[in-house]
């Protein structure tokens, strides 16, 4: 809408899905803001009213105790990790024997309980200074989070032992400290917990370690798509072949692309002929011929000749820019699962603080002491955090678009996932998704004793003249042609031209009935043929005859028929639809395996969007997939809508998938990768809540040491990343 603006912040201080929900929540009380912020990419995306300034939404988030900035290069993002690193290498350096002497009796030496102390005091204060900074910070807000439950863990463990240590038996010489899962009935005077504190900061800054450079392995794609064009170009001005950096690029400049070279930006080539290599695009390992006249995408490579392009988009407006833009629009999105996941967060925390306090009472109250209280509380405080479930949506879709954008496909958000699951039937739009979408020659039948070659010179030399896409593909791939005068297009009929002193005439057979050529019953038969196979044919002649007739045809692409058996596995039903007549549909379709009764033909623009609402009707959820503005509308009445990326930008623009490579097996590629992930992103749901469900009753119960609660809350966000990382492997 034009009375609202598109605002991007970096995040800085999140830990966990809950201060996401809190930060969103905040931005979304705004008036004239609707915004979302993504854990996992550590992204808010607001839509705000004019009126609403980036200025005010950074000092809202700061309000709420976190940091925002405008984004920052790429580059950048690498320093997050290495304080971290630094932290978690001395906290595990110091960690290691504090654990060893705890779970070893035989090596509780005398006063050992005190060289534990010296070894943890460290990993605590300063190991854990992230987690007790946030819980502060968040604290003053009047707000909990996962680092509240950590630092109200590690110090309430740390504390207990400085108590037992000084004020209690638990500094005395010669304590032995026996380690157990479980825990057991004492009055915790002898017992400290330095092990607990040590090791659960440790695993946990393990964990946040690990999933920070997975989240840096997840977004990869989309920095490699970003870095994939050219930085400078061989621009030519006033004749003069000038390097220039890329972005000083302008739309209807020439410039010279070398073999080798990656096209800056996108154009249509003025001068060469080559072939180019769109894999880094599109995923197809083949690279496509190209001549003059044709259009050539910005970051793909010239593997043969010289090409002079025309630039006729560049900067923001080019396909690589929309491409990168898509991603991460559909990255920064969120399913409805996942914002069921962030609800349950929000209330997640101060749930289990009541019921750590109630363990904890429990436990006194049956008078198993305060140790068994203690350390049942402190075990349900640490295996709460409820970190995958914030990670468990975020980081499959970051790396499911990621992959997307390698092989072409580009998932606009989310909620597609769930479509692709429902759609049971894809119409397919013929012209340039089924077919080339481009006539070609398909079969010439010359009169008889008329030489062939000599029919096919002459109308190779009127129709070179002709802008018409019958003409184009009589005239494709001749050169050294004689010269045409005195032509004349005959709308509706055809075309006429003289050529070597001769009048030639080509067109529908009522032009030749006007012309008073006589049409040989062989041409008569050949004509009734060309249309009984879906073929369009033209007859060409001269002298008051009929020399020759022309069958051209949009010839089916080579991948169309294996891409519909890839459809119909997956459980779609497979209908061509078409404003052709009903003769040429039918051989299309018989062509590539889809059945007459799925054919809809001769349909208008407003027709397609009929077709796919009576479908609809029926119960159906339709995908769809087109190309060109026609089909536009009909794309975005579809529940899903698959555009071409070698079609039109208004097509595109109503679809749900973009496919950059004109070919309809990306159709079947992107159905099985968004179901996929979609799958991918309820399993990590599934194990998130399946843990913190299975893991409390077990603390609460006094089944687990703290320490080992530590662990297992660091290895489910491990999981759950790791887990999403396997889509990187989709081919």
């Amino acid at each position: 809408m034009a009375d609202t603006q598109r605002i991007e912040l970096a995040i800085g201080g999140m830990t966990c899905a809950a201060c996401a929900n809190r930060i969103e929540k905040k931005l979304n009380r705004m008036d004239g803001v609707t915004a979302t912020v993504n854990y996992a990419t550590e992204k808010a995306t607001a839509t705000v009213a004019k009126n609403v300034s980036a200025d005010d939404l950074i000092a809202t988030v700061e309000k709420t105790g976190y940091t925002a900035a405008l984004p920052a290069a790429p580059v950048e993002e690498q320093q997050v990790t290495d304080p971290l690193r630094t932290r978690l290498i001395i906290s595990a350096v110091l960690s290691v024997p504090v654990i060893l002497l705890a779970m070893v009796p035989a090596w509780q030496f005398t006063y050992w309980q005190w060289a534990s102390l010296t070894l943890a005091a460290p990993v605590v204060v300063y190991g854990g200074w992230p987690f007790h900074r946030a819980a502060a910070i968040n604290l003053r807000h009047g707000a909990a989070t996962m680092d509240t439950l950590v630092s109200l863990g590690t110090i309430a463990a740390f504390g207990w032992s400085l108590w037992a240590l000084f004020l209690g038996t638990a500094g005395e010489p010669g304590m032995v400290h026996p380690f157990r899962l479980d825990i057991g009935p004492s009055d915790g005077a002898a017992n400290i917990y330095l092990e607990a504190a040590a090791g659960v900061t440790t695993f946990l800054l393990t964990g946040r370690y690990i999933e920070h450079r997975s989240k840096r392995r997840a977004g990869a794609a989309l920095r490699a798509l970003l870095d994939m064009g050219a930085k400078d170009v061989a621009v030519l001005r006033d004749g003069t072949e000038t390097r220039i950096p890329v972005q000083d690029l302008r739309p209807d400049d020439l410039f010279l692309v070398r073999p080798g070279e990656k096209i800056a930006t996108d154009g249509v080539i003025e001068d060469g002929t080559s072939a180019v290599d769109a894999s880094m695009l599109t995923g197809e390992s083949v690279p496509v011929e190209v001549r003059p006249g044709d259009a050539v995408t910005g970051a793909t490579v010239n593997a043969g000749g010289r090409l002079t392009v025309r630039a006729t988009r560049v900067g923001a407006d080019t396909r690589l820019a929309q491409m990168a833009r898509l991603v991460e629009e559909a990255q920064a999105g969120k399913a409805d699962v996942q914002r069921l996941a962030d609800r349950i967060s929000g209330v997640f925390v101060p749930v289990v603080i009541a019921l750590a306090a109630g363990t904890l009472g429990w436990w006194v109250g049956t008078g198993a002491g305060w140790t068994a209280a203690f350390t049942a509380a402190v075990a349900v405080l640490i295996i709460a955090c409820p970190c995958a479930l914030g990670l468990a949506t975020p980081t499959a879709l970051l790396v499911g678009t990621g992959r997307g954008a390698q092989l072409g496909i580009l998932i606009k958000g989310p909620e597609v996932l769930e479509l692709t699951r429902r759609a049971d039937t894809i119409l397919l739009d013929k012209t340039g998704t089924v077919t080339e979408g481009r006539m070609t020659l398909a079969d010439t039948i010359p009169a008889p004793g008329q030489d062939a070659a000599e029919l096919t010179r002459l109308a190779a030399a009127v129709e070179s003249a002709s802008e018409h896409p019958i003409g184009a593909a009589i005239a494709f791939g001749h050169t050294g042609l004689p010269p045409v005068v005195n032509f004349h297009n005959l709308e509706g009929l055809g075309v006429r031209a003289e050529v070597d002193g001769r009048e030639i005439v080509i067109g529908r057979p009522a032009l030749m009935e006007e012309r008073a050529l006589v049409v040989p019953p062989l041409l008569v038969s050949a004509l009734e043929t060309a249309e009984a196979q879906g073929r369009t044919a033209v007859v060409a002649g001269w002298d008051g005859e009929a020399r020759g007739v022309f069958a051209v045809a949009d010839r089916v692409k080579p991948t169309s028929a294996d891409a519909i058996v890839r459809l119909r596995r997956l459980g779609l039903r497979p209908v061509l639809l078409t404003g052709d007549n009903a003769a040429v549909a039918r051989t299309v379709a018989a062509e590539v395996g889809i059945a007459p009764d799925d054919v809809i033909a001769g349909v208008l623009p407003a027709g397609k969007v009929d077709a796919v609402k009576k479908l609809q009707a029926e119960g159906r959820v339709v995908a769809m997939v087109g190309d060109g503005v026609n089909d536009a509308a009909a794309l975005a009445q579809a529940d899903l809508g698959l555009a071409m990326g070698t079609g039109t930008d208004v097509a595109i623009e109503a679809a749900d998938l973009t496919l950059v490579r004109g070919d309809l097996t990306a159709a079947a590629d992107a159905i099985r990768l968004s179901r996929r992930t979609l799958t991918i992103i309820r399993g990590n749901l599934f194990w998130a809540f399946a843990y913190n469900l299975a893991g409390l009753p077990l603390a609460a119960a006094g089944l687990l040491n703290p320490m080992i609660a530590g662990a297992a809350m660091a290895f489910s966000s491990v999981f759950v990343v790791a887990n999403s990382l396997r889509l990187r492997r989709f081919s």
